[in-house]
Formats: structure tokens, C-alpha cells, sequence
């Protein structure tokens, strides 16, 4: 009886463990590191702001700012931030119709319209087609946008065309003042953050494409591949890239070399990311070579090459992800870097060029238009300002992350 009433006792004791237990929700590496990461405001702060930051430069084209490219020498030259409405077309230099951008647009499309009918009726197709892209060519010089806005691809230029559409003429006012060419900032500083921002993004995705896949290679053979492959990142770290990019901005910028990227669809300005892209892989590589180095041996990998996984198979299917943790935390910090770097040789003249703006070339207008005899502080402080923010936004989501993916501390 005694030894029937101690085993349905221990019975009983299991099945209350086995309840607690069910009760018990694991936490993942990912999930642990989330909830930590929300703890850290600073983080959690950076990361709303750069959310909103996208967004807003994202859907620039919709906002209701006026023309970043106007210009107006005669009566805006340096005007400080004021609240005065404006009306989009209303330079006479522009001689639109009513000084007005959607009556100016209206009457263009008419003439467009009347045009391509006319066209149309030519009964000689290759007299059609030269005439069709007459008017492409006219229209690309002559339609109101063209003139208020600087090579908008198909998306942007639709979204111009719904800006207009909901607020017609309307401009938010020059909140942050005009530049010494009477150009609003305040639309300056919105563009030319879209153009820095993709700057960042799209040459930190080249050095991701190239430096994982570099060092994940290269950690993974090890031995005589991995020494060959590093002494070559080493010997690209002992070149001053600064020369280099020099070098290569300027040799494709030059007029041949110019039109034959223009035949390919490839502008200036896409050779300038990829470019600056490929000369930031060597760190990244160094680094996810390090973690496949600690990671080959481990026992899942053992089990792929068991079962017949191929080593391309092992390296980006079982051991990059395994890394992503640091990636993520470097790929933060490597686009303020880009940045910087981006905005240091538009600062120099060797980076985006006009009437594309940027916040370093933002800067380097700032800069040149100081003067001891009248402060133009608007011209700096606002440029600058949206330059810092992002720059520190990037930098303390880079250390909130580095503390929330740490596995050392996970559930801590």
C-alpha cells in the first residue's frame, strides 16, 4: 500500500511538472534580441527616426515642397527662413501661363495631344517615327516638370504628377531659407537626403554582396585558399582608395567614356554607388570570414557534408546565416560610413554632381557662402543638421543592435 501510495504520489508530482512545463514558452536568439532591443531607447528611437526618415524620402515626390533646381538670382538670393507662401511657377522667368504650374501643364498636354493626332495621320511610317521622337526630344526639354525637377525616373515623375494632382500650385514655404542661387533649401535638404540616403543603402548592398560571399569563401576552404584570398584583401588595404575613387570618378566622367555609359542606360550617378560599394567589402569580409572560422567545425555543418551538401550549399545556406547577427550590426555602421565618404568627396566636387543634390554638396554650398561680412547660418546649420542626425540615428541603432544580438547576453 505504502509503495502504491508513493508511486501515484510521484505521479502526481510529474504530471504537475509536466503542466508547468507546457505552460513554458521558449524564446529564440531572434526574439530575445528583439525585446532587448526595445529596451534601449536610444535604439528604439534611432529606429523610429530612420523609419520615418525613409519614408518621408521615399514619398519626397509627393510632398508638397518646392522646386529643388529654380532658381531665382533676382529676388530670393539668400532670403532667410520665412513663412511666406509660395506658388509653384510663379517666376516670371518661367514664363508659364497665369504664372501658374498646373495651368502651364494643362496646355502642354493639349499640345502634346494635338501633336501626336497630327502625327498619327502622317500616312509615311518613317516620317511618323521621326516625328515621334521630335516630340519625345521636346518634351523632354519643354514639359513644366523637366523644369522644376531634375531627371525624374518614371516612379518619381508619376508621383509628381499626384503631388500636383492633390495640392495643385501650393509649396510649403521656404521654412529653411534660399541658397545664393535662390534655390528653396528646405526641397534641397528633402532630395538631397533621398540621394544620400540611397547613396548609403544601395554601396553598403555592393559591399554585402561582395565581402560575405568573399569571406564566407574564404573561411570556409581555410588553409592555402583562405591565405591566398586574405593576402589579396590585404594588399587592396595598403592602396590609399581615396586616389582610387578620384581616379575612376574622373575617367568616367569624362565625355566618351560618358556616352558609352549612356548607351548602357548607366548614369553618372549609378557608377558613383556601385563604385563606392566595391571599395568598403574588405572589412566586412574580414569579419564574416572570422565567424565561418569559429563556425566550420561545428557539428550541423558536419551533418550537411554528410548527407552530400555540396561546399557553395554549406557556405550560403548553413553558414552565412549563422552570421547574419554580426552582418546586420556592421551593415549599421557601414552606412554612415558610406555616407560620410559620400558626402566627403561631393564636399570636394568628385561626388554627385548638379543639379543632382546630395547633403554633402548641400554642405560645400553652405561652406562656400559663409562670409564675415554677413551670416548665412541657414545654409550650414539646416544641411548639417540632417547630415548629423541620420549619422548618429545610424550609429546608435549600430550599438543597440550589437548589445541585442550578443548571444552572451541573451535573457539577460
Amino acid at each position: 500500500m505504502t509503495s502504491n501510495a508513493k508511486s501515484t504520489e510521484d505521479q502526481a508530482t510529474l504530471d504537475r511538472i509536466l503542466q508547468e512545463s507546457r505552460k513554458i514558452r521558449g524564446v529564440s536568439l531572434w526574439q530575445d534580441a528583439w525585446r532587448r532591443l526595445r529596451r534601449n531607447k536610444s535604439a528604439m528611437g534611432s529606429l523610429i527616426f530612420l523609419i520615418l526618415l525613409a519614408l518621408t524620402t521615399i514619398f519626397t515626390p509627393l510632398l508638397p515642397l518646392q522646386s529643388p533646381i529654380d532658381k531665382d538670382l533676382n529676388n530670393r538670393r539668400f532670403l532667410s527662413p520665412t513663412v511666406q507662401s509660395a506658388s509653384m511657377g510663379s517666376r516670371p522667368g518661367l514664363k508659364f501661363k497665369d504664372g501658374s504650374l498646373t495651368a502651364q501643364l494643362s496646355e502642354f498636354e493639349q499640345v502634346v495631344a494635338a501633336t501626336k493626332t497630327e502625327i498619327a495621320e502622317i500616312p509615311d511610317a518613317a516620317e511618323r517615327t521621326r516625328r515621334l521622337e521630335q516630340l519625345e526630344s521636346r518634351i523632354a526639354v519643354e514639359h513644366p516638370f523637366n523644369q522644376l525637377w531634375n531627371q525624374l525616373g518614371p516612379v518619381s515623375f508619376a508621383m509628381v504628377r499626384t503631388r500636383v494632382a492633390i495640392f495643385g500650385d501650393y509649396a510649403i514655404p521656404s521654412l529653411f531659407g534660399t541658397d545664393k542661387l535662390g534655390r528653396d533649401l528646405m526641397a534641397r535638404v528633402f532630395w538631397g537626403s533621398r540621394v544620400s540616403l540611397v547613396v548609403g543603402v544601395v554601396a553598403t548592398f555592393v559591399s554585402l554582396l561582395i565581402g560575405v560571399s568573399y569571406g564566407a569563401i574564404a573561411g570556409y576552404f581555410g588553409g592555402t585558399v583562405d591565405a591566398i584570398m586574405m593576402r589579396i584583401v590585404d594588399m587592396l588595404y595598403s592602396i590609399p582608395f581615396i586616389f582610387v575613387v578620384i581616379f575612376l570618378v574622373t575617367f568616367l566622367g569624362e565625355d566618351s567614356v560618358k556616352k558609352i555609359l549612356d548607351s548602357y542606360g548607366i548614369d553618372q550617378i549609378t557608377i558613383f554607388y556601385i563604385i563606392i560599394g566595391a571599395i568598403y567589402w574588405l572589412t566586412m569580409s574580414r569579419v564574416v570570414r572570422g565567424q565561418v572560422l569559429s563556425l566550420r567545425q561545428e557539428q550541423f555543418v558536419e551533418s550537411a557534408r554528410t548527407i552530400g551538401a555540396s561546399p557553395m550549399r554549406i557556405v550560403f545556406r548553413h553558414l552565412v546565416p549563422n552570421t547574419l547577427g554580426v552582418v546586420i550590426v556592421y551593415l549599421t555602421l557601414t552606412v554612415p560610413s558610406v555616407m560620410l565618404f559620400e558626402a566627403f568627396l561631393s564636399f570636394l566636387g568628385l561626388g554627385v554632381a548638379p543639379p543632382d543634390v546630395s547633403l554633402g554638396l548641400l554642405l560645400n554650398d553652405g561652406v562656400e557662402a559663409l562670409s564675415i561680412v554677413k551670416l548665412f547660418w541657414w545654409v550650414v546649420v539646416f544641411p548639417g543638421a540632417a547630415l548629423a542626425l541620420t549619422l548618429f540615428a545610424l550609429n546608435f541603432l549600430g550599438d543597440g543592435l550589437r548589445d541585442a544580438l550578443d548571444p552572451r547576453m541573451k535573457n539577460k
